[in-house]
């Protein structure tokens, strides 16, 4: 109950998120990755010495290629984004990384050497906001159907309506952390990271339905004993008897992401770092932000009538 009595405390922290995301997008910018920009990622493996970071720093410089980036991947190999490389640019780049391994000519290993034009980059970007736009809405259109018959004392429609509040809670703080994090750490959004926020929006509308699903069930019962039971009361009750479910859930996929992240490789390290946001912000959301939201259409609702 203390939840929906509190709900502006509630309110106020996700506001002030929301506008620290804003803020970094303004400031900083976003960090795109190749694939979104397009360009060449090589990723060169040593197996006998790794290099120093500044030593390859150093090399590709030399090369004249413009803006890059070289970040070390596991224990043996470093990732290096640069523009599009033709075939003797990137003859070049091998060539210069090699001479770094100064114990064998030609012993390194080029594990990928992936290039993708501007248009495609421009392309998929469009796209990737399509998709997660789309998504939205059919998540919107969907709880409106499924709530379509309550309409006491509370519309159904505010139950979509409050389902994209959420949706777009969920999606804007994990995009916030990424941007501050691109902007210190060089960490960048990509497909996967696209792949991230998809699979965010679907946990988090799952157990904001879990939620509503249970105001719906208390608003039947008590319509059935004819109980005179205030809506605050109902959401708050609903609440309290889901919070558990939902944290319990939350945790056990929580545990399951650190470890990803912890022990798994660094191709799926920065997506398990999203998830493990997004799945924080969307439990978040589901609980503090979902239902109190309804709270707050019905009081306004009262207050036109």
């Amino acid at each position: 109950m203390f939840i929906v009595k509190y709900r502006k405390i509630f309110f106020t922290i996700s506001t002030l998120l929301v506008l620290g995301t804003i803020y970094g997008a303004y400031v900083y910018g976003f960090n795109f990755g190749v694939d979104f920009l397009g360009g060449t990622i090589t990723e060169v493996r040593y197996p006998n010495t790794l290099p120093a970071k500044d030593s390859v720093d150093e090399a590709v410089t030399a090369l004249n290629l413009g803006g890059f980036s070289v970040r070390t991947s596991e224990t043996d190999r470093y990732i290096i984004r640069t523009k599009e490389l033709s075939l003797e640019e990137s003859a070049s780049l091998r060539n210069a990384l090699d001479k770094l391994d100064g114990e064998v000519d030609n012993s390194i290993v080029i594990e990928r050497a992936n290039t993708i034009g501007p248009v495609a980059g421009s392309e998929l970007k469009d796209k990737a906001i399509k998709a997660i736009l789309v998504v939205i809405l059919m998540i919107v259109l969907f709880v409106t159907f499924v709530f379509r018959k309550v309409s006491k004392p509370v519309s159904s429609w505010k139950y979509g309506l409050s389902t994209i509040i959420c949706l777009a809670h969920d999606v804007l703080i994990p995009t916030g952390i990424f941007i501050f994090l691109g902007a210190f750490y060089g960490l960048e959004i990509d497909l996967l990271f696209v792949s991230g926020l998809l699979a965010i929006l679907g946990y988090s509308v799952h157990d904001t339905i879990v939620v509503f699903d249970r105001i719906r069930e208390n608003l039947r019962i008590n319509q059935e004993k004819r109980t005179n039971e205030e809506f605050e009361s109902v959401v708050g009750k609903s609440v309290t008897q889901t919070m558990g479910r939902s944290i319990n859930t939350s945790l056990t996929l929580l545990i399951t992401l650190i470890a990803l992240f912890v022990i798994g490789s660094s191709a799926t390290r920065d997506f398990a770092l999203l998830l493990v946001i997004g799945v924080i912000a969307g439990t978040y959301s589901s609980v503090f932000i979902a239902s109190p939201l309804l709270v707050t259409f019905y009081k306004l609702q009262k207050k036109v009538k």
